[in-house]
């Protein structure tokens, strides 16, 4: 992994002369372009453009190969907006699109980078893998276990490039924590932790329905979710705590952390699933999604628990978020800030030599989004951090603790026949479309 980083800041950066904390201005963009052939320019159009994803269109901006050419959001105060910050970065104005089929017509788009509400997120992937596009597709992969089901499906079939916006996976102390874990001198891990404490987030209030924004094309922001009247609690970033558009917290966090612990461990299927929770925080706000959440998830040998609480930051080994590998012999303990093992002990002498934090390096979205257009470079799909398979995994495991929740019991999970043991359980495996959209077919 280290190699490979050096090899990326090397080959993509070093004879541009710029490091990966500066955004390309435009000088340099034409400076440094001048040295870079027309077959090695990668060009890249967004679907949602207010969060992730521009931050990620952002992250790939620092490499100079890289040029934002198309705009796709229903929004069209947004599309002013990031078109203004494409033209100052790069002094050139991108094509701007209210619907993103019609951005996918563009035959110079290479790559596409899908930021929706993740009720969007299948058909955004499989319209622009149709169309001959490689793929870079925010986190959760999808909003149902269905959905990744006919994603993994999708990229098999049109054979092109798609990697996750699970962007832990190309943060050094993730690699060097798994190394460790997957070492054996933990000794034997029966539970993994993994928690997300949000103390900064607050309730939704309630607010009554309004008429929608001038510029915004609410039916398209629906797309596939049941039809009903706007409200501003239910759009933009507050989307992921409703259950139409997103699953809360275990989705959009739990699949970061999840991922991690499950490739450590080397596992992707639990056996049963349990989860315990509510809205016992704010009870009265907007939101849907339980802000309060404990799954427990049996795999072969190990338990892992899933939790997370709104309002809160005291989380774990003083973390407000993170995973923790717990052996016979010590505990390994790693988030975005770094990682550190904790040693037991026998008697007075330690089982293992502790260790103390160790930082990650370099940014890991920068990263991450490196990787992914070394891939395409390449055109080698196993060199991808996270590609489709890797992120059907976290999201799919993700959304077995919401069907828990939702349940309430206890469901037990055959992984050869794709199937729970509860007919209610099996339900909510499937996407429900609504507005004439359709699931797409593969």
């Amino acid at each position: 992994m280290n190699s490979r980083r050096k090899f990326l800041q090397n080959s993509l950066l070093a004879t541009a002369g710029i490091t990966m904390s500066n955004v390309v201005t435009a000088e340099q963009f034409f400076r440094t372009t001048q040295k870079i052939g027309a077959n090695d320019q990668i060009n890249v159009g967004v679907i949602g453009c207010k969060g992730m994803g521009w931050s990620n269109m952002n992250s790939m901006l620092k490499m100079p190969q890289v040029n934002c050419i198309a705009l796709a959001d229903i929004d069209q105060n947004i599309l002013n907006q990031r078109a203004a910050d494409v033209l100052k970065q790069r002094n050139r104005k991108p094509t701007l699109y209210t619907d993103y089929r019609k951005m996918l017509e563009n035959k110079d788009i290479d790559v596409v980078i899908i930021g929706t509400p993740d009720h969007w997120h299948c058909l955004n992937m499989v319209d622009s893998l149709s169309a001959g596009k490689h793929v870079y597709v925010e986190k959760p992969l999808a909003n149902s276990i269905e959905e990744c089901k006919v994603m993994v499906d999708a990229t098999a079939r049109y054979g092109k490039l798609v990697q996750v916006g699970q962007w832990q996976r190309s943060g050094s102390q993730y690699s060097e924590a798994i190394e460790f874990v997957k070492s054996g001198q933990l000794g034997n891990i029966r539970l993994v932790k993994c928690w997300a404490y949000q103390g900064w987030m607050k309730p939704v209030p309630v607010k009554p329905d309004s008429s929608v924004p001038q510029g915004v094309d609410y039916d398209m922001w629906l797309g596939p979710a049941p039809k009903r009247s706007f409200n501003e609690n239910r759009f933009h970033f507050n989307f992921r705590w409703f259950w139409d558009y997103a699953g809360g917290l275990m989705t959009d966090w739990g699949v970061h952390e999840i991922d991690i612990a499950l490739f450590a461990m080397g596992v992707s299927a639990p056996k049963s699933i349990m989860a315990s929770g509510g809205k016992l925080a704010y009870p009265d706000d907007a939101s849907e999604t339980p802000d309060t959440l404990q799954t427990v998830y049996e795999y072969e040998g190990f338990n892992m628990l899933w939790e997370h609480a709104t309002g809160i930051d005291s989380g774990n080994y003083g973390y407000t978020e993170g995973i923790a590998f717990i052996g016979n012999n010590a505990t390994l303990v790693v988030n975005r800030g770094g990682w550190e093992i904790i040693s037991g002990k026998e008697g007075d002498k330690p089982k293992l030599e502790a260790m103390s934090r160790v930082k990650p390096k370099g940014n890991a979205l920068d990263l991450h989004t490196m990787n992914f257009v070394e891939s395409i470079s390449k055109n080698d799909a196993s060199l991808l951090n996270c590609g489709v398979e890797t992120g059907s995994v976290a999201a799919i495991n993700a959304h077995m603790g919401n069907i828990a929740y939702k349940t309430g019991e206890k469901i037990y999970w055959d992984q050869d026949k794709g199937v729970f043991n509860k007919a209610e359980a099996n339900d909510l495996l499937y996407a429900t479309y609504h507005n004439g959209w359709k699931l797409p077919k593969v």
